[in-house]
């Protein structure tokens, strides 16, 4: 792991194949108990960035992409739905990655992007494949799970990742960057203090087909990255829904 700003203990890490977790904790004299957040990097020979940090938190996410690769490098911003952390410094992304594009689901694009970002996105449909190099990419829509009538998830085949954003959220500031111990408690613990789930009627079928994916690792937004048996996770998560 390498720190890339030690003012903020923003810092990167490898999670996966190619696939570079960056953190920024947040202390708990901003958010009670401490926070995290987290953007994925995706290296190929055309990079992707999963998730953009909020805007105010541009300049310390640039400093650590641009420590793994030049960020004006950057082909793809994507991100699972349009919220401040998931999408914030779009904008300033696109002004200094002269041919990067929004990646995000056809509603997305609809509703909000094509609307406030300064370039068009690329718009995916339910299924649809990006490839970026060594990596492959699968948009699955997944409509208000955990929110939002846009959100959607990528999953890379090839390394099984599932870029799962907001589902899994932990508190604390994600000092371990990987982890193989439960997550489920914590994520639940902090959904029963916090109530950020939408609770629609189809978030057990759209856990289902997550989990028949059979991802291996889960890059959550907040918190560490998870390894191991994801597909009982997701269904450990649909039983919890159901029973709430």
């Amino acid at each position: 792991m390498a720190t890339t700003n030690s003012q903020s203990g923003t810092n990167a890490h490898e999670v996966a194949e190619g696939i570079f977790r960056i953190n920024t904790p947040v202390p708990p004299s901003i958010i009670p108990g401490g926070f995290s957040f987290n953007q994925f990097l995706l290296v190929s020979d055309e990079p992707l960035l999963f998730h953009t940090g909020p805007r105010k938190m541009f300049p310390l996410v640039s400093e650590a992409v641009n420590f793994i690769l030049p960020k004006e490098s950057l082909r793809y911003i994507a991100f699972s739905h349009y919220e401040a952390d998931e999408c914030g410094s779009l904008n300033e992304w696109l002004a200094d990655a002269p041919h990067a594009q929004p990646v995000c689901g056809k509603v997305a694009a609809m509703v909000s992007i094509d609307d406030v970002a300064d370039r068009p996105a690329k718009s995916m449909a339910d299924g649809e494949i990006l490839v970026i190099g060594g990596h492959r990419l699968r948009w699955l829509d997944t409509p208000h799970l955990p929110h939002g009538w846009e959100t959607g998830y990528f999953f890379e085949e090839n390394s099984r990742t599932l870029l799962c954003g907001d589902l899994f959220t932990q508190p604390g500031r994600g000092e371990s960057p990987v982890t193989e111990v439960d997550i489920l408690e914590p994520s639940e613990a902090f959904r029963e203090k916090m109530d950020y789930f939408s609770h629609s009627t189809n978030a057990p079928s759209l856990l289902e087909r997550l989990a028949m994916t059979e991802p291996t690792t889960l890059a959550c937004m907040h918190g560490s990255v998870w390894k191991g048996d994801g597909a009982t996770l997701l269904r450990a998560l649909s039983d919890r829904l159901l029973n709430t």
